[in-house]
């Protein structure tokens, strides 16, 4: 395993997220506490698993879906609470294949943001122990975050 980095400031952040992913996690931009970066799909989970094992960062703030009509994105806030410091990750996802690893078992409560990101966006989050609605009927074949979808009554 790699050494643990105690209270990483946003430089250092920014600087092994670059020296250990590359272009699979580009830093896009930081600023006081915060540090964006865009991932890869298929690199969310080792990336996630660093910056938890590497980097400290005990808690997932929010996982939430955005629509972007041409794709999805899926977006992770993740928090050092000891530096106040925190990482958005954003992930695109085509519309035709809305499959994501599950960083559930990194952070048990990454869960429930991601069982209401599927029932709201319809992202699927892989290897989920328990991806399931969690307000709407199980009958629902629709996602009411979408752009496409239209309110009842709507045209």
């Amino acid at each position: 395993m790699a050494e643990t980095l105690q209270n990483p400031s946003v430089q250092q952040i920014a600087e092994y997220l670059w020296h250990r992913f590359e272009d699979k996690a580009v830093v896009t931009k930081t600023e006081e506490r915060r540090v964006y970066a865009k991932v890869q799909k298929g690199d969310i989970f080792d990336v996630c698993r660093f910056i938890h094992d590497t980097l400290t960062f005990e808690h997932a703030t929010s996982v939430l879906g955005n629509d972007m009509v041409d794709h999805l994105e899926v977006v992770y806030h993740l928090t050092n609470y000891y530096t106040g410091v925190m990482i958005e990750l954003t992930v695109d996802l085509p519309t035709d294949d809305l499959h994501i690893a599950s960083v559930s078992s990194i952070w048990d409560g990454a869960n429930w943001h991601e069982r209401e990101t599927y029932e709201l966006f319809g992202i699927v989050f892989d290897n989920h122990p328990k991806l399931e609605r969690l307000l709407t009927p199980d009958t629902y074949e629709f996602y009411p975050f979408r752009k496409s979808y239209k309110l009842r009554g709507q045209p």
